[in-house]
């Protein structure tokens, strides 16, 4: 059975403040340091790139991408960067990756066709290359020929939401990483689709990553109005068809409810979010990914509030 991991999702809009908040979360205690890429914000294997140089051999925390959108970039790109980052942290690095939205896709100028087998060919030639040495596949959408100096520990996450992708996972991933998705479908639907692919495989099932917004505060309102300030509308298709079938109708309108909050972020006092991260591992969870939510006047206390109560539940995992 995998090691249960408590995991942050770090950010900053420059690399010095990237290095010191995953810095920061590694001194708490906190098992692994996420970022995700999008838009034109900063590259998150060079970020960790940069990290891992200044940090030297004596840096122990994980570093994982959740996610890398698979469209606007070759998988062998990512081999590249990810060997780098790989050489200086040595058995540090997940690869998280995934087909993004639509929507997203798109309005780059680029085709958005058949995310699942794109997403399978995707991870196929990510896993060969980095964990074998060499890759030689051709594909529906992808054709990959390369060979590196030799294997490297990168275990190659997806991204999942719905039945399909966690069956995908199950089959051909090194692991799921969900988002904003309650813990009872991630039990009833996540874990029953990760098992059925994993079977059809002939695998182990591979680890989940519960991907939540996470914020330790007293005032539930303005929790909620942080949530929704921070994390957008949960219009895209893939979310609000995840959260209609996990018993939020109101999902249809593309806004939060105050229901949706209250079931998908974790939020209270220190005590209650403890609990909840918990409920995530006894529901089936290997990993909660937290995403800190920075509520209230003081943002850099509400930060550090619910990045120690991080580092506290990594140290009580059980």
């Amino acid at each position: 059975m995998p090691d249960k991991l408590v995991g942050a999702a770090v950010r900053g809009s420059t690399i010095a403040e990237i290095q010191a908040n995953i810095a920061r979360a590694e001194e708490l205690g906190v098992h692994a340091a996420w970022m995700t890429a999008g838009g034109a914000s900063l590259d998150s294997l060079t970020a960790f790139a940069a990290s891992a140089a200044a940090v030297g051999p004596s840096g122990r925390i994980k570093l994982g991408t959740s996610i890398i959108p698979t469209y606007p970039r070759h998988p062998l790109v990512v081999a590249q960067q990810a060997q780098v980052v790989a050489q200086l942290a040595p058995g540090r690095l997940r690869l998280g990756v995934g087909p993004s939205h639509r929507p997203t896709i798109e309005s780059m100028g680029i085709d958005f066709n058949k995310p699942l087998a794109h997403l399978r060919e995707y991870i196929q030639i990510l896993k060969g290359i980095l964990q074998t040495g060499s890759v030689d596949f051709k594909g529906e959408h992808y054709s990959a020929t390369s060979t590196i100096a030799g294997p490297l520990d990168v275990p190659v996450m997806g991204s999942a939401l719905r039945t399909g992708s966690f069956e995908l996972c199950g089959a051909v991933a090194d692991g799921a990483i969900s988002w904003i998705c309650p813990g009872v479908y991630l039990r009833d639907v996540a874990l029953p689709a990760m098992e059925k692919g994993a079977k059809e495989a002939g695998r182990p099932v591979p680890p989940l990553i519960a991907h939540a917004p996470v914020c330790v505060h007293d005032k539930p309102d303005e929790v909620r109005a942080a949530v929704r300030e921070q994390f957008g509308h949960p219009g895209l298709p893939f979310y609000r068809n995840m959260l209609i079938s996990s018993g939020y109708p109101e999902a249809s309108s593309g806004e939060w409810s105050d229901a949706m909050i209250d079931g998908v972020v974790i939020l209270g006092d220190e005590e209650t979010c403890a609990q909840r991260i918990q409920e995530l591992f006894d529901l089936g969870a290997t990993e909660v990914l937290a995403s800190p939510v920075i509520a209230g006047p003081d943002r850099a206390a509400s930060l550090d509030r619910t990045m120690r109560l991080l580092g506290q539940a990594a140290g009580a995992v059980r």
